[in-house]
């Protein structure tokens, strides 16, 4: 996991050996709550446009609470926050399965996305957070740099990773046993397994402890062209995660088996976690922007096989060599932006780059389930090959911008 083993061991012993997986757990519902949204609306009210829509509700609304929650957490730290968030939404999500079998309409199905979204907790920015906080604490200088750079590879393979085994086994307890226990399931995990991480002792840091001590740059940095370009990107990876997932139900709903999707899509993990952790095996000489366009590419062939599918097993085919282009083009992208993020902008580019994949998760949902209302699922299936398109361009643009020459300021020399 790290580059060197006595500062790795440091920070082992100061977050304890329980921390790890209890953070990748801590993360499963929020991958689990917009998938099992959609595949229970679906099965109960027959509708993927409204699945779709409420889907995208619920990812908008985590999107656009998540800086509100992150100021929280600065100002309340972490314990204050997490504790009373992850227990409103596992509340709502316990609620959700009533509502969608009940009569209430859809405009009140949507609201009740909504909140789902707003008060889910943001387990992936916490831990990166707390996790540079104990390095920095225990961690000679000269040793941090490196492990902190290893931390954020795992972690952004740890994010990707959840991102597919939370539609894994949404759609393993929709088969198995009902598309209600999905989502039944995220409100336990989130009211044990968020709770216990909000707890945990590694959390006993003070709000101030996480926050830099360099100069923070002025917020007009988080615009330059190379770092919006990756935020592009992870936009484009976001589309892509929400088209596959949308458009893989709608297709294997024409057959009656739409709860089955979750289940295929997992075949998508396992290239994809493989060669995500294996990234940081990878020479150095082969470059971030070079890999950025290397397995973006194989994203976009993949995605054009996975467009021309007619079958089962064609799909299963396409999904797992997406998953072998998806995973490394995320944590690359993630690279990119530690790698570019302004002085004192650390946590806001993270939130800027987890808000683009949600976003992009949430409207893609939406939109792929227009398409497969009203042009059928066929026409649907292309629409992942879309969204590997703009990562490509996202990754050329990138690209160019990093190769611009930057203009030296003119610094007027007095006369003697």
């Amino acid at each position: 996991m790290f580059h060197t083993r006595r500062p790795g061991n440091a920070l082992v012993r100061a977050a304890g050996l329980s921390y790890f997986p209890l953070a990748f757990i801590a993360r499963l519902p929020f991958a689990m709550m917009t998938v099992g949204v959609l595949t229970l609306v679906v099965a109960e009210r027959g509708s993927l446009t409204l699945g779709g829509l409420n889907s995208a509700a619920a990812g908008l609304g985590t999107a656009l609470a998540g800086p509100l929650l992150g100021a929280a957490v600065d100002r309340l730290g972490q314990r204050r926050v997490l504790v009373p968030v992850g227990l409103v939404n596992a509340a709502l999500l316990g609620t959700f399965p009533f509502v969608v079998t009940s009569a209430a309409p859809d405009a009140a199905l949507l609201a009740l996305s909504v909140l789902i979204g707003v008060s889910a907790p943001q387990i992936s920015p916490m831990s990166r957070t707390r996790l540079v906080g104990l390095i920095r604490r225990s961690v000679a200088p000269d040793r941090r740099e490196t492990l902190v750079n290893g931390t954020m590879a795992y972690e952004s393979a740890a994010d990707e990773t959840v991102f597919v085994v939370g539609p894994f086994l949404v759609g393993l307890l929709a088969t198995a046993l009902a598309p209600w226990l999905a989502v039944a399931a995220a409100a336990v995990l989130t009211l044990v397994f968020v709770t216990w991480f909000a707890l945990h002792p590694s959390g006993r840091l003070e709000p101030t402890a996480t926050r830099t001590v360099t100069a923070q740059a002025p917020a007009r940095e988080l615009l330059r062209l190379p770092l919006l370009t990756v935020v592009t990107g992870t936009l484009g990876v976001g589309l892509f995660f929400g088209a596959t997932l949308t458009s893989l139900t709608g297709f294997l709903a024409a057959d009656g088996d739409g709860d089955r999707a979750g289940l295929l899509y997992g075949v998508m993990g396992i290239g994809s976690a493989v060669l995500a952790l294996g990234t940081a095996a990878l020479p150095t000489r082969f470059t971030l922007p070079a890999r950025s366009l290397a397995f973006g590419g194989l994203l976009l062939a993949a995605a054009v096989l996975f467009a021309t599918a007619r079958s089962e097993a064609g799909l299963v085919v396409a999904l797992a060599v997406l998953g072998c282009g998806v995973g490394p083009t995320l944590v690359t992208l993630y690279g990119l932006g530690t790698r570019l993020s302004p002085a004192g902008r650390a946590a806001t580019t993270m939130t800027m780059l987890g808000s683009a994949v949600v976003v992009g998760q949430a409207v893609a949902s939406a939109v792929t389930g227009l398409v497969i209302d009203g042009l059928g699922a066929a026409t649907a299936l292309a629409l992942p090959a879309v969204a590997a398109g703009l990562v490509v361009a996202a990754g050329v643009a990138h690209a160019l911008a990093a190769h611009r020459p930057v203009a030296v300021p003119r610094v007027a020399v007095p006369a003697h």
